[in-house]
């Protein structure tokens, strides 16, 4: 059994890890409150994250990346995440973006976009759900429409994360109405193609900090060769990226929640109540127990998925992926949003207040349980696999 691997990150994964906390620390934090009171574009997390090759660590050698695997890449956003939300999202959403071209896109697709993005000159963001397709994602009503040697495409999406600020998406749409699901086909749409324009930013409890848009096509004609795969594989692309990025919400509900256990730690150790510090009580000292090992549960379970991600990315079959990537998604999700209320709690009124960023994180947290797939849905994906 002397050969048997260590059930841990390695060493260049925990060197990465403390890599990324110190640049965070330094570079992140000191304007996350800000981003978040101003809702605005974490700009100096973006540069400090491009300036450090921090931005897109999935995107492989070949294309100009650093190739790194995906539980370096969860770790990335984990650690990002601890310090700002909003400014995790430029490595979650970077993913998200790429993941269908690099399943399904031809060898030029990924040639011609994968390399701006692995250099940092532009960001790539999803863009699945509409007004009307949400959990429903098939429904979608966005058409695009052969011309020759192009698509024309039309409709309006959703919810979509950075919008505005990325330059590239891949984009879901009908391409025969008659075959549902299999009549969806995914595409790359450039924020400069005529015809693109986004809605107002939306009003959000939480991720202030990265705009969330509508992306509206109106006559967008692009070349026939941005397709992304054959015709009618759209919807099957679009749910085998979120088996691997589904994990990438889990790392982001991670470092959120190690956030706010952190400053809660810091705050019980100072704050002194009947004549001694309030981590002396036992009730204190059993809630932070709990919101530890929970989180410790919730980190363990990702990273397993991440392995097995990153197998799959290699062409291995893996039977559960499905299955892992989901569970880790609502376990760390629900996790963060349990020990970020509990944070909140610690610190009593003051938690309550701007002043101190446990109420932000919190705020934070309820998306992740929301996002790439709410966790009802989740469950029944889970229940599913179980039962198929």
């Amino acid at each position: 059994m002397s050969d048997f691997p260590a059930y841990a990150p390695s060493e260049e994964h925990e060197l990465l890890r403390r890599t990324v906390r110190e640049l965070a620390d330094a570079k992140i934090v000191p304007f996350a409150a800000e981003v978040d009171e101003e809702s605005r574009f974490p700009r100096e997390a973006l540069h400090a994250l491009v300036a450090n090759d921090l931005h897109a660590v999935h995107v492989p050698e070949s294309y100009g990346g650093l190739g790194a695997d995906a539980l370096a890449t969860v770790i990335v956003i984990e650690e990002v995440a601890r310090a700002c939300a909003s400014s995790s999202l430029i490595p979650a959403v970077n993913k998200l973006g790429t993941v269908p071209v690099l399943l399904s896109g031809s060898e030029e697709l990924k040639s011609k976009y994968l390399g701006p993005v692995a250099r940092g000159e532009a960001m790539f963001s999803y863009a699945l759900s509409e007004a009307d397709a949400g959990s429903d994602a098939a429904g979608m009503k966005t058409r695009a429409v052969r011309d020759g040697d192009a698509w024309v495409l039309n409709g309006t999406k959703m919810w979509i994360t950075n919008a505005g600020e990325s330059e590239y998406y891949t984009v879901m749409a009908v391409t025969d109405p008659s075959q549902g699901a299999r009549g969806i086909s995914a595409f790359v749409v450039e924020k400069g193609d005529p015809g693109v324009s986004f809605g107002p930013k939306e009003r959000k409890l939480g991720i202030k900090g990265s705009p969330t848009r509508q992306v509206i096509l109106e006559d967008v004609r692009i070349p026939a060769d941005r397709i992304i795969g054959a015709e009618g594989t759209g919807f099957k692309t679009a749910l085998a990226t979120l088996d691997h990025t589904r994990i990438t919400i889990a790392a982001q509900a991670l470092g959120i929640a190690q956030g706010a256990l952190d400053f809660a730690i810091g705050y019980v150790k100072d704050r002194r109540q009947f004549g001694k510090p309030i981590a002396d009580f036992q009730g204190v000292q059993f809630m932070l127990a709990d919101m530890a090992m929970r989180l410790e549960g919730a980190r363990q379970l990702t990273y397993h998925a991440a392995i097995k991600s990153e197998r799959a990315m290699h062409g291995e079959k893996i039977a559960d992926l499905t299955f892992v990537s989901s569970a880790c998604k609502t376990l760390a999700s629900d996790v963060a949003m349990d020990v970020t209320t509990d944070a909140v709690q610690l610190l009593g009124g003051y938690g309550y207040t701007r002043e101190f960023p446990v109420e932000r994180m919190m705020r934070d947290a309820k998306i992740t349980q929301i996002y790439e797939g709410t966790n009802q849905i989740q469950r029944m994906v889970m229940a599913r696999q179980l039962l198929k």
